[in-house]
């Protein structure tokens, strides 16, 4: 289930939250606000898990040549504990979104129909990059999503993980046999218009000094482990690359959060960052 990379996507809702202004709106219950965030967070740990056991399935017999520790290749787990495993996650995803709304269920639907498209079809495509990144844009716009006229305004903003995580998966590609130059400063590009776009949402909101260590923070945590690989675009250079890429999607969403709410409820997101490193000690990332 990778359960580091989990955190990450539970960070991209919480942004999306922050972006929608639902942190800000006034409520006569406290649970009115805890109730939908909690769906909301349950919905993405299922569609996120869900997603990657299936995409594991679905690798089975490339990982036996190339990755046989993993799970199913291993025997750890059957290939039909695998499919029961991830189509609960799918489904319990898929139900939490549509209690949040009927548009938050329609885009789990969509990132399910994303996610099940790329382990199929897309991984093996030279756009499957971009397929891996609309299931992270669209996680971004369930979090937007808890209110829908925030969705309207800032749907725009699910283009920007697309862009950053098409350029992580690009580079995931040479993990194993290693990559090239080439492909990794197309990614530290496309990394630089994230973080120059972030820096200004944040100085559009005036939230530039809340945002600007966070900014700083997920550069360093990109862009290092990519500047290595580029000296030496090796296997396992690239898979820390990777590794890095993903890890400071936490950072990234913590920054969005500063740049759109407060510095508090940005830290809190950034409190995830520590156990997400944990977690990716003790299990796959890529």
């Amino acid at each position: 289930m990778r359960p580091a990379n989990i955190l990450t996507a539970i960070a991209d809702i919480l942004a999306g939250i922050a972006i929608s202004g639902f942190l800000g709106v006034a409520v006569a219950n406290y649970l009115d606000h805890l109730l939908p965030v909690i769906c909301l967070c349950l919905a993405t740990i299922g569609l996120y898990g869900g997603g990657v056991v299936l995409n594991d399935v679905m690798d089975a017999r490339l990982d036996k040549i190339e990755r046989p520790e993993r799970p199913i290749p291993s025997g750890l787990i059957s290939g039909t504990q695998a499919i029961v495993l991830g189509s609960y996650l799918l489904l319990v995803g898929i139900l939490a979104a549509f209690t949040v709304g009927r548009i938050t269920g329609f885009l789990a639907l969509g990132i399910t129909a994303s996610a099940l498209f790329y382990n199929k079809w897309g991984k093996h495509q030279s756009w499957g990059p971009v397929n891996m990144g609309l299931c992270r844009g669209l996680n971004l716009l369930m979090g937007i999503s808890i209110v829908v006229p925030a969705l309207i305004s800032y749907w725009w903003m699910g283009l920007i993980p697309v862009l950053y995580i098409a350029a992580v998966t690009t580079i995931s590609r040479g993990e194993v046999h290693g990559g090239n130059t080439r492909t990794l400063r197309f990614t530290a590009v496309c990394y630089a218009i994230v973080y120059c776009t972030m820096l200004v949402l944040a100085i559009v909101n005036g939230h530039i000094w809340e945002a600007v260590p966070f900014i700083i923070l997920f550069a360093f945590m990109i862009n290092y482990p990519l500047f290595k690989a580029m000296k030496a675009p090796s296997g396992p250079n690239i898979g820390k690359a990777v590794k890095g890429g993903i890890i400071a999607l936490i950072v990234m969403n913590a920054a969005w959060v500063a740049a759109f709410s407060s510095l508090p409820h940005a830290m809190l997101v950034l409190i995830l960052l520590p156990v997400s490193i944990l977690l990716s000690k003790a299990f796959a990332v890529t």
